[in-house]
């Protein structure tokens, strides 16, 4: 069972960075056995590149990535907000240079936003407050980010539902029946990522109903969004008022039946990291089946298709960012496997892939740092850089060389 590695009993007066030492705990592996320096070189770049265009996207919040390599924004209370934020985070636990820290801390207000409107607060809750707030609270020991993210914990724990025992994915939309009838009962496979939020609040306040909830809705998604051959769902639907269960849906994945690739990264990640937090061999076991079914689809392929059961005909468009979450995953998965060394190849070679043919932090022209990622292919959205498969690109680089300590 992992603890909250941030010790209140380390700071005296005014809160100072804390540059966390990197541990290897279980990378034996030689350099020549891997791809050591490549990952480490990347990283490098990484950080350098987050350095020279924080003059360019200032305060914004990357969304989508353009044709011409620049970005579109978030808006306020966009699901993306955190991304951008946690990837300033990781570069200063990289380099303790206090650019980074400041620019970070000074998109609070941002998040203090969200909280104050809470018809807008939804299941991202623990993406958009785990990468802010949560890593100023670890990284600076800056109390008022630590209120903010046990206020976020606090609102993401409302949104459970006691007769299904799952957290309510999406909101109703003001005057829209349609939005009203897909949103109630829905959960979805993005969820399991934002458990860390609950999880960090029981770790942190003691209040064991944060872990429950997390716990509940855990199990639920194990039940109802994997299927027996380690595939998955990307929806589910509930009766929201008696728990019974509907049907499952997708709705970012080619079809109901199909497998959307970025839903079963988020649970290989959400399992794993939900794993470090309990110990429940359930969240192991779930994680590994994910694993090797999407291991045994890739094939020889280092980076995924948007969906694993596509029909013939149907446009193959890369997802990077599935397979940079992917593959910070597997790392998680291989710190507490007996067949660590499977799960670190896998990574690996996910890793390896996306350095050869998606990596954009040597371009000039590039604000961002991973080409080829598939925002929501059915709407139109593909092939562009996406935060969130920058983030995990440098969580999955920063994993690959043993780094230990995250803000889940």
């Amino acid at each position: 069972m992992i603890e909250c590695f941030h010790d209140l009993n380390r700071f005296t007066g005014e809160p100072k960075l804390i540059k966390p030492t990197p541990t290897n705990t279980y990378f034996n592996e030689s350099s020549s056995s891997r791809a050591v320096r490549s990952h480490q070189d990347a990283l490098m770049r990484c950080v350098a590149k987050l350095k020279a265009v924080m003059p360019i996207i200032g305060l914004r919040n990357p969304k989508i990535g353009r044709a011409d390599k620049t970005w579109d924004y978030c808006d306020p209370f966009d699901w993306v907000i955190s991304f951008h934020s946690g990837q300033l985070w990781l570069a200063a636990q990289l380099t303790g240079d206090p650019a980074f820290v400041i620019n970070a801390q000074a998109r609070r207000q941002a998040f203090r936003h969200i909280l104050a409107n809470p018809t807008q607060l939804d299941h991202d809750l623990g993406f958009q407050f785990s990468l802010s707030c949560v890593a100023d609270w670890k990284m600076t020991g800056n109390h008022d980010s630590r209120a903010l993210a046990l206020a976020a914990a606090e609102a993401l724990s409302h949104r459970f539902n006691q007769a299904g025992g799952y957290i309510q994915a999406w909101n109703a939309r003001p005057n829209d029946p349609a939005s009203s009838i897909f949103a109630a009962g829905r959960i979805i496979a993005d969820t399991m990522q934002n458990l860390a939020l609950l999880y960090w609040a029981s770790c942190e306040t003691g209040v064991a109903a944060f872990r429950e909830i997390a716990d509940a809705h855990a199990q639920v998604t194990s039940t109802h969004l994997i299927r027996e051959d380690g595939s998955s769902y990307h929806t589910f639907v509930f009766d929201p008022a008696s728990g019974e269960p509907f049907r499952a849906e997708t709705h970012q994945g080619f079809a109901d039946e199909s497998c959307w690739a970025r839903g079963q990264a988020w649970m290989i990640h959400g399992f794993a990291q939900s794993y470090l937090y309990t110990g429940n061999p359930l969240y192991r076991e779930t994680s590994t089946r994910l694993a090797a079914t999407a291991e045994k689809w890739i094939g020889d392929d280092t980076v995924p298709v948007w969906d694993y059961k596509l029909t013939t005909g149907e446009p193959r468009w890369r997802d990077s960012s599935s397979g940079a979450i992917m593959a910070a995953g597997l790392y998680v998965l291989a710190s507490i496997s007996e067949d660590k060394g499977r799960w670190i190849a896998f990574a690996d070679r996910l890793l390896d892939g996306l350095i050869t043919t998606c990596d954009l932090s040597n371009d000039p022209d590039a604000l961002g740092l991973l080409a080829h990622g598939a925002a929501h292919v059915s709407a139109g959205r593909h092939d562009n850089m996406l935060p969130y498969g920058d983030y995990y690109f440098m969580e999955a680089l920063m994993r690959s060389l043993g780094h230990n300590q995250f803000f889940w």
